[in-house]
């Protein structure tokens, strides 16, 4: 009921006044059964402006920190995303990464959408970051279609620090939906998780015309930290792990 309110009542409609996004190829979202829409990930503001412009729910594996943020706007939100049905994902290890994919296949069981952003955290400086093999992991073993998805402008509305999103037009470009049945049963081997991981990234890369970077983007943001550069948090782990 808090989904629909804030879709199509309260939240939605004011995002789509404000930032008038372009939708690119919406009808590659299936319009029904279970799928897995993958996207780049640039801004606090892509958890609110990709599910404003599709026509149905999608549930997004969201880290654990928003529900146990300190303070009135950390209660705030971890309300918010727990009432949108949010799950949140502990990625402190190998272990709690494989639970998070239980989670995800429980949404794809369901035979609805899951949201995920495979590079596992925010980009720090706009780039596209090499992906995390969750993805992969939950399209074989759920056999359901992966939909790239680029989110265009967002870093520029809102970049990391940023807590008030500049008001700038966006684009949402959804890419055609990946079959990956040829590897069904095929989730344990490292080297097709990572391919098919790695063409995953590819369409989200063509779609977001971002300049990619071979390296995960938890490490390049420790490394850059250590040396005292610009990174906006440290290492985190994702659903899968390294493969």
């Amino acid at each position: 009921m808090f989904y629909q309110l804030m879709k199509y009542v309260l939240l939605g409609p004011l995002l789509k006044l404000l930032f008038r996004p372009r939708i690119e190829g919406l009808g590659h979202v299936p319009a029904e059964g279970a799928a897995i829409v993958a996207g780049n990930h640039l801004s606090f503001s892509d958890h609110f402006l990709m599910p404003a412009v599709l026509d149905r729910r999608i549930t997004f594996l969201a880290k654990q920190e928003y529900f146990t943020g300190p303070g009135l706007k950390g209660r705030l939100t971890a309300a918010f995303f727990r009432a949108a049905g949010q799950i949140p994902v502990d990625r402190s290890g190998k272990e709690a990464g494989q639970a998070a994919i239980r989670e995800g296949l429980c949404v794809l069981d369901r035979g609805e959408l899951l949201g995920i952003y495979p590079e596992g955290t925010r980009s720090h400086d706009g780039r596209l970051y090499k992906g995390k093999v969750g993805v992969a992991v939950m399209a074989l073993r759920a056999g359901v279609p992966v939909v790239p998805c680029a989110m265009v402008g967002t870093f520029e509305i809102q970049p990391p620090g940023r807590v008030v999103p500049r008001i700038r037009r966006v684009t949402i470009r959804f890419g055609e939906p990946l079959d990956f049945s040829r590897f069904a049963g095929q989730e344990g081997e490292k080297a097709v998780v990572r391919a098919v991981t790695d063409e995953i990234m590819y369409e989200i890369l063509r779609l977001s015309g971002q300049e990619y970077v071979d390296e995960y983007a938890a490490v390049v943001k420790a490394a850059e930290a250590e040396a005292g550069g610009p990174s906006e948090e440290g290492p985190r782990n994702f659903p899968g792990g390294e493969r």
